[in-house]
């Protein structure tokens, strides 16, 4: 329990799921080209919003759904999904929307920062930017009920002409333990023969330690291994009287040969659907480095068979991965498949933030199915593109389709989307409408919240004059940016600064923060820095 006192800042975020600059999502979010290259679409009518929160406005209170229709009427045929490809657009589209499915996986950063502490860089195809602008607290007003409020600000960058806005939501704290949902979790543990490494096992062992004195009495827990084959040690079990047998089970993991996740996640889902509790949060978390070797090997083979089960019993799929080699791809996949999340431990700090706040939060949730929107008016904004998402892309006219699969989000939350703007020359008033929608995880009837932001709000300079955990995204974003932009074919982030400015700009955050994942923060620029050159 000692080891759990500490509190540390950083959520788990959302997605909102790297570091470049990229076109948007959904049926068409980037736009480009003068005043004569593209036919406006004709104005809709936005819901309305709340009050106003540091330089944007805030939304706060659900809504039910369709109070807000407007938002999702501008898709236009020729800028549908999938043709954005992350590169500058031939020609502009005449779409004014972005829609994604709201992430709060952070696994990209927590490996991106292992691998420059040993003094590597990262593979540029594992650096999905909203993993990095998730990975720190912000400050976003709580909403009073369930699901979100609703920040939108910005400020301007370096560039001539470009701002980043930044879209913020946030969810209610959690409720005291006691009486939160009863949680029954299924525990799927890699113990093939890479998980022998330091820093891998015996991590995972510690980690599940911590998480067992969070858990309540009523809660149940199951646990499965898996190497070549899976075994269930333990069907799912009430923790009240069978702590200390849980606990032998934990401590007598030990390593076998080959890795098959797909072994392990079928039975995980086998056995969480066999002791499945209803009115409980019912998981899946996977602990493996996810360097799959035997049987299927992707995403959709692995997930395949258990889809059915997903969507009937409602049983969601978190990642948590260890290891300096890590298959952070494949992980990634799985939890989206899985409507779950990913994260990534590499020390016992790190094993305290995840099972001790992260997870236990998680039981309790305020919204699933997830989805955000994104209205930017043709007036005042001349080109915009999503900075990361791009595998939580929604068609823009799905954005009120509850069939179609969103994020999953927990209490105490909050998910941070930035978009690099530019302004028309001289452009004056309404630059955006960002509307959330999600439905209540008990009844599943759907809600909306939406905020706006202005033309005056971004003028502050980004650097000297904007919130500081503004700032703070920004320094994430540039960083990720940095570490993909190397593999070519991107456009880089307006307003990038040299490593060596960035550097400052970080270690000046950590100081006035003082936030230990801010510092952390700072020394990961540092070492990307020195290994770019």
């Amino acid at each position: 329990m000692e080891l759990c006192a500490r509190k540390y800042g950083r959520v788990l975020a959302v997605t909102l799921a790297g570091g470049l600059l990229v076109t948007g999502c959904g049926g068409g979010s980037s736009v480009d080209g003068p005043d004569n290259s593209y036919q406006r679409p004709p104005r809709y009518a936005a819901p309305e919003s709340g009050g106003v929160t540091g330089g944007g406005v805030t939304g706060g209170g659900a809504q039910k759904g369709g109070a807000a229709q407007g938002a999702a009427q501008g898709t236009t045929e020729g800028a549908r999904e999938g043709e954005d490809d992350g590169l500058r657009p031939s020609a502009p589209p005449a779409d004014y929307l972005s829609t994604f499915g709201l992430d709060v996986d952070t696994a990209g950063y927590g490996y991106a920062r292992r691998a420059l502490g040993q003094g590597r860089l990262p593979e540029a195809a594992t650096v999905r930017p909203e993993e990095f602008v998730n990975s720190f607290r912000q400050d976003y007003p709580r909403p009073q009920g369930d699901g979100f409020s609703v920040t939108v600000d910005g400020a301007a960058t370096a560039e001539p002409g470009w701002s980043l806005v930044r879209v913020g939501l946030a969810t209610r704290d959690g409720a005291p333990a006691s009486e939160r949902p009863p949680a029954a979790l299924t525990f799927v543990v890699d113990v093939s023969g890479s998980m022998a490494e330091p820093g891998r096992l015996d991590l995972v062992r510690s980690s599940l330690a911590l998480m067992l004195d969070r858990l309540r009495d009523d809660d149940s827990v199951a646990l499965v291994t898996f190497s070549s084959e899976a075994t269930t040690l333990l069907p799912m079990t009430r923790l009240a009287g069978a702590r200390e047998r849980i606990r032998t089970a934990v401590d007598a993991l030990r390593t076998a040969d080959s890795t098959n996740v797909e072994a392990g996640v079928a039975r995980g889902y086998d056995v969480a659907v066999a002791g499945r509790r209803a009115g409980a949060t019912n998981r899946v978390v996977l602990l493996s480095d996810a360097l799959a070797n035997t049987g299927a090997t992707t995403a959709d083979a692995i997930l395949e068979r258990i889809e059915g089960a997903r969507r009937a019993y409602g049983i969601t799929l978190s990642g948590v991965g260890v290891g300096s080699e890590y298959g952070d791809e494949l992980m990634e996949r799985l939890a989206d498949r899985g409507d779950g999340h990913t994260t990534y431990v590499s020390d016992t700090e790190e094993a305290r933030t995840v099972f001790c706040e992260q997870l236990p939060a998680q039981v309790e949730l305020r919204a699933r199915d997830a989805k955000a929107q994104v209205a930017f008016d043709p007036a005042t904004v001349e080109r915009f593109r999503l900075v990361g998402y791009e595998n939580r892309k929604v068609a823009d006219g799905d954005f009120r389709n509850d069939r179609v699969d969103g994020g999953e989000v927990g209490a105490g939350h909050t998910v941070t989307a930035l978009y690099a703007v530019r302004l028309r020359a001289g452009a004056s008033g309404h630059v955006a409408t960002a509307t959330v929608r999600w439905l209540d995880p008990r009844t599943r009837a759907p809600h909306e919240e939406s905020g706006r932001v202005e033309a005056s709000s971004l003028a502050a300079p980004l650097w000297s004059g904007s919130n500081p955990r503004l700032q703070v995204s920004a320094v994430a974003a540039y960083l990720a940016d940095a570490l993909r932009a190397r593999s070519g074919g991107w456009e880089p982030l307006p307003g990038a600064v040299a490593p060596a400015a960035l550097t400052g700009h970080a270690e000046r955050l950590a100081r006035g923060t003082e936030d230990e994942d801010v510092r952390r923060l700072a020394a990961a620029v540092r070492q990307a820095s020195s290994l770019l050159g």
